[in-house]
């Protein structure tokens, strides 16, 4: 009979069983990543998801241990049919960390597909998070699918802007480049670091990395490695670090990707922007050449506000549109009672500084009650709504968490969804003070 338990090994049923990999399961899993994962348009095995795979079996990452992939095994055939892995993380709210288990590498041979292997995969995964203190787990993939395991689309992913190689402007003759890209080493490190924390204050929502972790984002990854990029320290002509970047280490439907781009403050974009485009243009001619492809365009891909952005709008003129994270917490007043700082300055902020009262939310088939005294959050409760008791405000699903994680305004719900509702003046006052919308942008450690 079939094993219900998150404990693993779990018998699955019809020779089916789940459990941990081993080092012994490198090889294959690393191929089964690369055939499952490829292009649907590409008949060969995907050799970039099989180095990270790889990657992950080598045991040299600072938060994964290869014990961290679930394996479902046919016993019969000797066969591994479906994949996943869970990659803990630190992300931060309004400044506030907190740990995120991310599930990653996910897949099913086609023939095994529809038999809830993926299912019974994320509940051992999920377990594995709640075990760590994990408030969140966070995904990126499929659309629709892993609403079904209790996420939420509720956080922008990628998007940007794009435009074509011969949009950028030429370096005038006989003037020299004020800014130029150089290879990142080791001494960069905790510049980079700083960088990055200073810039991560404008978002709601961040990945944070330690040292450990950048030295494995920049040194530690295999060359063909989904995941790595050519990292760069942006400098002034005199040598002068300002900022940092990451770009793809290879051409994507003729297209070079600009993941990260990051400038210390002060350091004027409108400056130093030209010298980065043409940096990037020079790296996607030299992609190219080696690769034999063509090269047609820049894509400065770190979600839908930038400040670069405002700096090569006619250089990259078309917006992408953003994708988006799925998000799970698993325990709603817990995360609100972690993120209770953020809260109370926002209120401060606002009409409602010193406010005092409860404010119930209604998801329907439950809800939450949040208690506030002199302006602060007081308490955060479970709370069921009724028919006799509905709540001040009503929530359809999961979508709460897009108001949370400022991804869409009250209006914006309130227009989508017709059952989303808030009663008063005061209910909508505390909510649109205590969740603002506010850009996220996540580079989540792979």
């Amino acid at each position: 009979m079939p094993s219900t338990s998150t404990s693993t090994p779990r018998d699955l049923g019809g020779g089916l069983i789940l459990r941990r990999a081993t080092r012994a399961d490198a090889d294959a899993v690393a191929h089964f990543n690369a055939i499952v994962q490829r292009d649907p348009d590409s008949p060969e095995p995907e050799e970039t998801e099989a180095a990270w795979a790889y990657d992950l079996f080598r045991e040299n990452h600072p938060t994964f241990r290869l014990e961290d992939f679930t394996i479902v095994e046919d016993t019969a055939a000797g066969q591994i049919v479906s994949v996943s892995n869970l990659i803990p993380q630190t992300w931060t709210y309004g400044g506030i960390p907190f740990g995120v288990g991310r599930p990653e590498l996910v897949g099913t041979l086609p023939e095994y597909r529809h038999r809830g292997l993926v299912r019974a995969q994320f509940e051992v995964l999920h377990a594995w998070s709640a075990a760590a203190g994990h408030k969140l787990q966070a995904i990126t993939g499929i659309p629709f699918f892993y609403r079904q395991f209790g996420y939420e689309m509720a956080m922008d992913l990628d998007g940007g802007r794009q435009g074509p190689v011969q949009n950028v402007t030429p370096l005038k003759a006989g003037v020299q480049e004020a800014f130029t890209c150089r290879p990142v080493d080791e001494a960069d490190l905790p510049f980079i670091m700083r960088t990055e924390q200073e810039a991560s204050r404008r978002l709601l929502v961040a990945c944070v990395r330690d040292e450990a972790l950048w030295r494995y984002e920049i040194f530690g990854k295999s060359e063909r490695n989904l995941t790595r990029l050519e990292w760069r320290i942006v400098q002034m002509a005199s040598g002068e670090p300002v900022g940092y970047l990451g770009h793809e280490a290879r051409l994507q439907r003729k297209r070079l990707l600009l993941r990260v781009c990051e400038l210390q403050a002060g350091v004027s974009w409108l400056a130093a922007a030209p010298g980065i485009l043409r940096y990037l243009k020079s790296a996607g001619e030299s992609y190219a050449q080696h690769n034999a492809a063509a090269f047609d365009a820049i894509c400065a891909a770190f979600g839908p506000v930038h400040s670069m952005y405002e700096a090569v709008q006619n250089q990259l003129p078309q917006v992408r549109r953003s994708y988006a994270w799925y998000l799970r917490v698993p325990n709603l007043p817990d995360f609100l009672r972690h993120i209770a700082a953020v809260l109370d300055e926002r209120l401060a902020r606002s009409a409602a500084a010193g406010h005092a009262g409860e404010l119930k939310l209604s998801f329907y088939r439950s809800g939450v009650r949040l208690q506030f005294e002199a302006g602060r959050l007081a308490a955060v409760e479970p709370w069921r709504p009724s028919h006799e008791e509905p709540g001040v405000a009503g929530f359809p699903g999961l979508t709460f968490l897009q108001l949370l994680f400022g991804y869409r305004t009250l209006d914006e719900l309130r227009y989508a969804f017709a059952d989303c509702w808030v009663d008063g003046d005061e209910a909508t006052g505390l909510l649109n003070a205590l969740f603002p919308k506010q850009p996220s942008f996540v580079r989540p450690v792979s």
